[in-house]
């Protein structure tokens, strides 16, 4: 079993006949004399396990444990003692030593403990794999479903829940971002901290500074009272900024700063406060297009977006559909007090085939018309609203059996490239995600339809 170990020991001697004897048996060794120089260099490197002599200049063996302990827990330490020497060896253990072993030291012996040690912490890595398996696969009570694309949604939201870094969910309007926003908060170690969030579309531009940083009193016409904004009234819960992408480009300056330094400045005021919620946001627009098109700032953009998370369109969790509509049904049912159960089979099929344009919010909207109509227990087809009735999914319409009726494959191609784009309503980025090619991809495509077009205009 191959690994990686660090020598912790002032005996250039012994260092240099442990390292030969171990590399010489396929470990992977690196040595540093000093406990400071092994706490430094374990900084920046990885390592399997830590041999270190218990009698050192400077920090002690056991003091290098207690250390390695309260910072890399999961990092076994060997400590060797000299001949005789138990009480250190147990105030090794017992600062949290996984093993020791005693001068002079025996090959054989130390293999065997280094093994043993290489087999636990093989052990440890693959129950936390395990771990993260099992959480990943947990469903979260505020995402329904159970598509392909919205459980990959939930793993990520498991995986980053603990995370300090922000967050960016794009999506279009409807989809959820903002129940994925509290999942991800529910999810997390903050979960009994608030969450305050804001639709920065929502707030009138003026408003917009004092809302998320706060205002000390007589900052302007109507601040009778000092109040704090969103960044610290959610201590060290989450922040979720709705909308970001509305964001003024004035304001974007001022919230990356704040960003930068974790500190905001009321309105109005001279100090600074510093904040440690998690910062969140959320847009239905094409970030990068906006940055390319200066609507965004380029720092801004890559400050929130250290981690993305795309929650799909319905269209694209079609299984998804009667799932939701039934979730919706038990709960707008059971507030209005009327005996819907469910659905009708033609009913749902009607569900099924639409291609809802305004995603999960389209959804529950037609549920909640649909039981304030109904007078049974179950919504029929006539319940439902007629763009739904009068729906018929819409194929690229490409074969032919006329010979003259046939089209280049090069024209198939832009019918394709402007469906996806109409489906994901305009989104390139998204566009470019579903069709597997790259945005400047997706341009030429674009370009090269425009000129066809122009050409035939000519033609005419």
């Amino acid at each position: 079993m191959g690994g990686r170990i660090l020598i912790v020991d002032d005996d250039v001697d012994g260092v240099t006949m442990l390292r030969g004897a171990l590399r010489r048996r396929g470990y992977d060794v690196e040595a540093v004399a000093s406990g400071d120089l092994a706490l430094t260099w374990l900084e920046t490197s990885e390592v399997d396990i830590v041999l270190a002599h218990l009698r050192m200049a400077g920090m002690s063996g056991v003091e290098l444990c207690a250390a390695l302990r309260a910072t890399r827990p999961e990092l076994l330490t060997i400590v060797i003692t000299g001949n005789g020497a138990l009480d250190g060896a147990i105030a090794a253990i017992r600062a949290g030593a996984y093993d020791y072993i005693a001068k002079p030291i025996d090959l054989e012996s130390l293999v065997i403990a280094v093994e043993r040690a290489l087999a636990h912490v093989a052990l440890g890595r693959e129950l936390r794999r395990l771990r993260v398996e099992v959480q990943a696969a947990r469903p979260l009570p505020s995402i329904v479903g159970d598509s392909a694309a919205i459980r990959t949604v939930i793993s990520l939201v498991h995986r980053v829940a603990d995370s300090d870094a922000t967050v960016l969910i794009v999506g279009e309007s409807g989809t959820g971002k903002e129940l994925v926003a509290r999942a991800l908060h529910d999810a997390s170690s903050r979960r009994a901290l608030p969450f305050a969030a804001l639709n920065c579309a929502a707030v009138p531009p003026g408003l917009l500074e004092s809302e998320l940083f706060g205002h000390v009193k007589g900052a302007f016409t109507d601040a009778r009272r000092t109040r704090p904004g969103l960044f610290v009234q959610a201590g060290g819960g989450t922040v979720f900024l709705d909308e970001i992408g509305e964001m003024p480009l004035d304001m974007q300056v001022k919230l990356l700063r704040v960003l930068q330094e974790r500190r905001v400045r009321p309105v109005g005021g001279e100090d600074e406060v510093p904040f440690e919620a998690r910062v969140v946001t959320a847009t239905n627009r094409d970030l990068d297009s906006d940055v390319a098109e200066k609507r965004f700032r380029e720092d801004l953009y890559y400050r929130i977006n250290v981690v993305q998370i795309p929650v799909p369109p319905l269209r694209a969790r079609a299984g998804d559909v009667l799932t939701l509509a039934q979730h919706f049904i038990h709960k707008i049912a059971s507030r209005t007090g009327k005996p819907v159960v469910g659905l009708g089979p033609e009913a749902a099929r009607v569900l099924v085939d639409y291609e809802w344009p305004g995603n999960v919010r389209e959804l529950e909207n037609s549920i909640e018309r649909a039981i304030a109509l109904t007078s049974v227990n179950e919504i029929a087809v006539e319940d439902l609203p007629e763009k739904l009735r009068q729906h018929r999914r819409t194929i690229l319409a490409t074969a032919t059996n006329a010979p003259d009726e046939l089209i280049p494959l090069a024209a198939v191609e832009q019918r394709y490239v402007r469906q996806v784009l109409d489906a994901v309503g305009g989104n390139k980025t998204m566009a470019a995600r579903i069709l597997g090619i790259d945005r400047r991809s997706l341009y030429r495509r674009l370009d090269d339809e425009t000129e066809s077009r122009a050409a035939a205009a000519t033609l005419r």
